[in-house]
């Protein structure tokens, strides 16, 4: 046995403190915005934009690694001696699926968005562009994909190319000497990943779905369909050995082992984080070892590849790795970790929409930051070696930290209110009290956020607050469930690049133990949801019959609502439930407008949007600093994301409140993150944890004073004139016209982010616009 000579080790727990340092030690943010640290070990080899599979050539010497990332799709060749890239070829939409013909000399590469395959002869340890071919002959209404093509695999006689249409919902065959489609096969929601076992068995997972699709290869490289067998939800990455195919579940933090003999789940393996709830792991990437003895793991949200003994299903332990590790292969005597996300994000003080664009440097927005990596290591591994490496992964992932008794105040009830898209230094940046940067300030004090600053000089200024996500379809779901799916993680960034129309796979996208709302409604806490995620404007095909706990005159997400309207809504339930004293224990509130409508004619400006949401978010905590629940109540306060803004400090840093009598004035330099809000308030409620983020996160009960200040809030009337609309035949509303503003994020970042700065920088002329432009160092090799 080549691969990790190991026997089964013990983790011992031991107490950590929550202390969490945010300053940058590099260029790059530590810990996370996630709150954990990274600690690989391996040569590195860095990459472009969110790899997610590799490949690698018949002679062992070239891995293909494919991207799939916001800023550039395509693939890069590595050579594994020099470890350097050798080859980039960008293609546009490239997604996931990669696989060699049998006899090594053609590649195969999935072309997501632009329905294709993508046909590379490989010659000398290089790709050629030779063919493409096409799966759908017409695009979708918005011009996208129909078909996406995902994983792939090919026949073992090399004349077939199966694959998986990911938006299409069904496998396609292609002959592959014409490129003619053959056969189609419908399969579960969101097909994946595709592979051939021993036996001559294809199986398709299926992101949306519970099961894998099973077909027999006849003689001739065609299939026949055998059924579904039931493996459990989110069905990911697929692994073969002999009679045996696993199953990642990325979702559930397991991996079901299929027999396919008797076509049953004979067993599944658990690699869910020491003590936690089976949520938070992310199973993704799945590798059988040379010796057919091991299952390597990547975990995306471990940091971490786990290694298996098949014989015994044990868990022999874990290496680190870079951020989100999406596959791992053993080649000869190297092991292979590709990583998503790679070294993590820093601060985008010229950005995200910069008026000067660093040659050379990367994007400054958000998901532009992220480059993936490669990591290389030798391949065999003493018992002693691992055990010290789990040690390294149990570190960085503060899983030592001991679940303690968090003593809050006698809170009894939560209001928890979700924005959108600010950084710190937009909103608070001219506030000397904390690490801002007033030159980045969007939104300044007395004229357009009095009350946001307010409330900071009152309740306390928290400058190292960072969100979990990259952007709002993250974000709502970060904010809410504390995970989010690697179906998220993996379709967002190519979504908001403009290479996927179809990003609202609930299925899919929906955590397999649910939201706060389904731990509350377990819990016996009572709650009430205005706006999130809730039916409405920019839902039209959805019914507006809503649970009893959603508030149905609140408005959901629409930019032609006011925020004062929205919290009229609310301040008619809330003096109804103080006259009946029955206020919800939980309540979650969507306060959208700080969104803003770029330069669209007719819509609030962006100063008049901010005021807006300003004068709203005080006249709540009024109302409430006037109530005899002013006593026992806690309102939390976050951004879904800070995609939207430039920051000094990091791209996901936002302004954060903790609101009640029991917050004391000052500035709060320590860590806090999304998932730190989630856990205080599931303590504070005696609600249970969601997932391993909630669960290891940092207490946040020494944020609070012994004694209430009973003192209350008098709102501060924005100088800003609240109905100032945005005036037409202007460059911004030129540029905005294109812009759908009918839900959150179903914009072109980029665009909208340049119309912003026009709008409130407009002295200085913006760059050439350069719309999701790759790095220099990326461009297409030959």
């Amino acid at each position: 046995m080549r691969l990790l000579r190991l026997c089964r080790i013990a983790l011992s727990l031991s107490a950590l403190l929550c202390t969490r340092l945010s300053a940058q030690t590099s260029v790059f943010t530590s810990p996370l915005p996630t709150g954990v640290r990274l600690d690989p070990i391996g040569d590195v080899v860095e990459l472009g934009s969110l790899p997610l599979n590799v490949v690698v050539a018949h002679n062992w010497d070239k891995a293909i690694v494919v991207l799939s990332g916001w800023r550039e799709q395509g693939i890069q060749v590595v050579d594994l001696k020099t470890r350097q890239v050798t080859q980039t070829l960008l293609q546009n939409g490239a997604f996931y699926g990669a696989a060699f013909s049998s006899d090594g000399r053609t590649l195969y590469v999935s072309g997501g968005n632009t329905d294709t395959i993508f046909v590379y002869a490989w010659k000398d340890g290089a790709a050629t562009l030779t063919n493409k071919f096409e799966l759908a002959k017409a695009k979708s209404a918005d011009g996208m994909g129909t078909s996406y093509p995902a994983g792939l695999a090919v026949a073992p006689n090399g004349k077939f190319v199966y694959v998986a249409e990911n938006i299409g919902d069904r496998l396609a065959v292609i002959d592959a000497a014409t490129g003619e489609v053959v056969q189609r096969f419908p399969t579960d929601h969101y097909p994946y990943g595709v592979i051939v076992s021993a036996d001559g068995h294809l199986f398709v997972s299926a992101w949306g779905g519970s099961t894998i699709s099973e077909f027999r290869v006849l003689a001739e490289g065609t299939l026949a369909y055998l059924g579904r067998i039931e493996v459990g939800r989110h069905p990911s990455a697929l692994a073969a050995s002999g009679s045996r195919v696993y199953v990642a579940l990325a979702g559930s933090d397991r991996v079901a082992t299929v027999d396919t003999r008797s076509r049953k789940v004979i067993g599944y393996l658990h690699d869910s984080a020491p003590g936690a709830p089976p949520e938070g792991s992310t199973p993704n990437g799945l590798a059988v070892s040379a010796d057919q003895k091991q299952l390597l793991i990547a975990e995306a949200d471990n940091n971490a590849v786990a290694v298996f003994d098949l014989a015994t299903g044990k868990l022999l332990g874990r290496i680190p790795t870079d951020w989100y590790p999406t596959a791992a292969a053993e080649v000869s005597t190297q092991l292979l970790i590709l990583s998503g996300k790679g070294h993590g994000t820093h601060a985008n003080p010229d950005g995200p929409v910069p008026t000067n664009f660093p040659f050379g440097k990367p994007l400054a927005y958000v998901l532009g930051q992220l480059n993936g990596s490669l990591r290389v290591l030798p391949s065999s591994m003493s018992a002693a070696k691992l055990a010290a490496l789990t040690r390294r992964v149990t570190a960085a992932n503060n899983w030592q930290r001991q679940s303690a008794p968090r003593r809050y105040p006698p809170f009894k009830h939560v209001i928890y209110i979700i924005k959108e898209n600010r950084t710190y230094d937009q909103v608070l940046g001219d506030m000397k009290e904390g690490d801002g940067d007033a030159s980045l300030v969007y939104f300044p004090d007395i004229t357009v956020t009095p009350n946001h600053h307010a409330l900071a000089r009152r309740f306390g200024l928290f400058d190292r607050f960072f969100t979990n996500a990259e952007v709002s379809s993250q974000g709502h779901i970060w904010s809410t469930a504390a995970y989010v799916t690697d179906y998220g993680e993996k379709v967002i960034p190519s979504g908001y690049a403009g290479k996927r129309g179809d990003m609202d796979g609930e299925e899919a996208d929906t955590p397999e133990r649910g939201f706060l709302w389904t731990e509350a409604r377990k819990c016996g806490v009572t709650f009430r949801d205005y706006g999130e995620m809730v039916p409405g404007v920019g839902w039209p095909n959805k019914p507006r019959d809503l649970p009893p706990d959603v508030s149905p005159t609140y408005k959901p997400f629409d930019l032609t609502t006011l925020d004062q309207n929205r919290i009229d809504a609310w301040l008619a339930e809330f003096k109804d439930f103080f006259a009946h004293g029955n206020m919800p224990q939980l309540e979650i509130m969507h306060l959208p407008n700080d969104h803003l409508a770029a330069g669209r004619p007719g819509k609030c400006t962006p100063k008049a949007c901010m005021a807006d949401n300003d004068l709203a978010l005080a006249r709540l905590v009024e109302a409430l600093s006037h109530s005899p629940r002013w006593k026992d109540t806690l309102v939390f306060v976050v951004e879904d994301d800070a995609q939207a803004g430039p920051d000094h400090v990091d791209s996901h840093r936002a302004p954060f409140y903790a609101i009640s009598a029991y917050n004391k004035p000052g500035t709060i330099h320590r860590f806090v993150n999304t998932t730190d809000v989630v856990a205080a308030i599931e303590d504070i409620l005696h609600m249970g944890r969601l997932s391993k983020f909630d669960y290891f996160s940092c207490s946040l009960a020494d944020i609070f004073s012994p004694t209430p200040d009973l003192t209350p809030y008098t709102p501060i009337i924005p100088k800003q004139d609240l109905n100032e609309k945005n005036p037409a035949k202007t460059t911004a509303a030129m540029l905005s016209e294109g812009l759908d503003l009918s839900a959150a994020d179903r914009i072109d970042d980029q665009l909208y982010n340049r119309i912003l700065w026009l709008m409130l920088k407009g002295d200085t002329p913006p760059p050439v616009l350069r719309h999701h432009a790759p790095l220099p160092a990326l461009q297409a090799s030959r």
